[in-house]
């Protein structure tokens, strides 16, 4: 695992060496759709879909499995699709299979009134030896006059071996991420039937299996040109429903445990960041409009890290410039890449990461690693969350004030919306309440001690809500008998829950600093509850909320204790449980 973690450091420092040059969309009509330079009436479809029951239903009933199929059936046929492979070959290397996703996107735009406009994203940059690179990308026109920002799904397209330039080997790439990319041109396909008010991005890119290049390249071309990023949907294996003997933790329990019916989502920043916030809104619409229905219902899980212990993946360019990202990936894992210990035995980053396998001599595939259901499930769920943040009113602002423990919440709309949704968290990424208004200014008494979490959203005319707002903090110190109390002289420094708990994989532990401290030294020290030391992670004690991360991956069980050490004194300690 030190050597994936070294692997990565390795490759963000290459990363900001090699810097990539001369980036630019190949089509100048995409490029000044994105930038906002258009007239949304020059894409008018002739019949506008865009209520969310005509996108929510669409997506439902129209993603095929067969269709994600026919398409891995397709990739396989490429064998490499190495970032340094051929691009010359009509059959294959990375070029073949650009162009074939390239024509996808042109099928898919003649067969909707030629809204779609397909483009390369191209860069220039050494990877593998090969200095110029392309991602492949559609976009659709928003119908806002006024607001020209942008939704971007994507998923990599690249696949490796052992080596993360061979460029001759088998690397058929199915569940990383030929699943990913299936994905991405499904969605292409189907929501290009409908109409938003944001614009949409799907996109394949390239060089992410040697340090995220592709994503990069088109951050930093958003970052640099003021592109208006309002989410980032990033798909990396999202087809596989078997454990290896070997995942990232946190990731599946062991070799041949299966999951069908569970997706993970990551994101960064804390668990009061607008990447959370997005994830729990991609939840809020799954449970509200899809599962209700659905014939196998999902669970979508929160996850507390950025990624998976020791593993990156294409949201994270995006994050680090501040644009809004979550990156989903299977509930189970065919390894964990390690592909330079001579025991790893698993699929994943090797040439037997293929679509499946033939048991009946037939010459035709009958089992298969991927499944093809979960993948469509996986889509749906995509689909209609991008739909809504798509179609959905702006977002409001939020304040709140904490009163002997009565939380006066006041929602700022400028655009009268005239309904809202509040969402409460206590102890964890979900939501512990959701509170229907119509009105700008609710109260709320809590029930519990500890770290609660606010935020709201608009609710328009016809029901869809914005992503949810910035996040009021507050922190119950106790509980009356009959009434909630609070504590009237807070310290200069709280200690709060770790968050959440319990948990499975890892969690943040906050604290408080509410008064500038002198200090030499501070640290978050973590120990079983016979005093071994497991861990001491380093803090800086900054004015106001604090959090740190902790991951133990997958496997352990238990109540544990963490400190708040500063120069060698232990301030406050808490107990955690660890609940697989």
């Amino acid at each position: 695992m030190k050597k994936i973690a070294t692997l990565f450091l390795f490759l963000f420092i290459m990363n900001a060496l090699w810097a990539q040059t001369n980036i630019f969309p190949t089509n100048a009509e995409a490029e000044q759709i994105i930038l906002g330079n258009f007239t949304p009436s020059d894409y008018m479809a002739t019949t506008v879909l865009n209520h969310p029951d005509d996108i929510i239903n669409g997506v439902r009933t129209n993603v095929s499995a067969q269709k994600m199929k026919e398409y891995l059936l397709e990739l396989s046929e490429f064998n490499n699709r190495n970032t340094g492979s051929d691009t010359l070959s009509t059959t294959n290397g990375i070029g073949a299979a650009r162009r074939w996703v390239f024509s996808k996107f042109e099928t898919f735009s003649t067969e909707n009134e030629n809204r779609l406009i397909p483009f390369y994203m191209q860069f220039d940059q050494d990877i593998c030896g090969m200095g110029q690179h392309r991602n492949i990308c559609a976009v659709l026109p928003g119908l806002d006059v006024e607001d020209h920002s942008i939704i971007i799904i994507q998923a990599h397209i690249d696949s490796r071996c052992a080596d993360p330039c061979d460029i001759e080997c088998d690397a058929h790439g199915m569940e990383d991420n030929g699943s990913g990319t299936a994905l991405v041109i499904e969605l292409a396909r189907v929501m290009s039937k409908y109409s938003y008010n944001s614009t949409i991005v799907f996109m394949a890119t390239i060089g992410e299996e040697q340090g995220l290049y592709g994503a990069n390249a088109f951050a930093e071309w958003a970052e640099e040109n003021n592109v208006p990023v309002k989410a980032v949907f990033n798909n990396d294996i999202v087809g596989g429903i078997l454990c290896g003997e070997t995942s990232s933790a946190p990731s599946c329990p062991g070799l041949n445990h299966v999951d069908s019916t569970q997706v993970r989502i990551f994101s960064g920043n804390g668990v009061n960041s607008r990447h959370k916030g997005l994830a729990r809104y991609i939840k809020l619409q799954y449970n509200e409009e899809v599962m209700p229905d659905a014939s196998v219902p999902m669970l979508i899980t929160i996850m507390s890290a950025l990624d998976r212990s020791g593993r990156g993946g294409d949201h994270m360019p995006f994050t680090e410039r501040d644009f809004t990202a979550v990156r989903f990936t299977s509930a189970n894992e065919h390894g964990n890449a390690n592909t330079g210990d001579p025991e790893y035995h698993d699929r994943q980053h090797t040439i037997d990461d293929i679509l499946g396998v033939d048991t009946d001599g037939d010459m035709v595939l009958d089992s298969f690693f991927v499944d093809f259901n979960y993948l469509a499930r996986n889509t749906v769920i995509n689909g209609v969350a991008a739909g809504m943040t798509a179609i959905g009113p702006k977002s409001p602002g939020l304040e709140a004030e904490n009163d002997g423990g009565v939380i006066t919440i006041e929602i700022n709309d400028d655009f009268d919306y005239g309904k809202y949704r509040v969402g409460i968290q206590h102890f964890s990424h979900d939501f512990l309440t959701i509170i229907d208004t119509d009105t700008t200014v609710i109260t709320y008494v809590p029930q519990l001690f500890g770290t609660y979490q606010i935020s709201a959203c608009t609710v328009d005319s016809v029901g869809v809500e914005s992503l949810f707002s910035n996040e009021a903090f507050f922190n119950i110190i106790t509980v009356g008998t009959d009434e909630l109390e609070v504590e009237e002289a807070p310290k200069s420094i709280e200690l709060l829950q770790n968050r959440p708990n319990p948990f499975d994989e890892a969690t943040y532990i906050g604290f408080l600093v509410n008064e500038a401290v002198n200090y030499q030294k501070a640290f978050v020290v973590i120990r079983t509850m016979k005093g071994k030391e497991l861990k001491r992670m380093p803090v800086v004690l900054r004015e106001g909320h604090n959090e740190v991360l902790y991951e133990h991956g997958y496997g352990a069980v238990g109540t544990y204790v963490y400190s708040l050490e500063i120069d060698g004194n232990i301030i406050d300690s808490k107990q955690m449980i660890f609940a697989n």
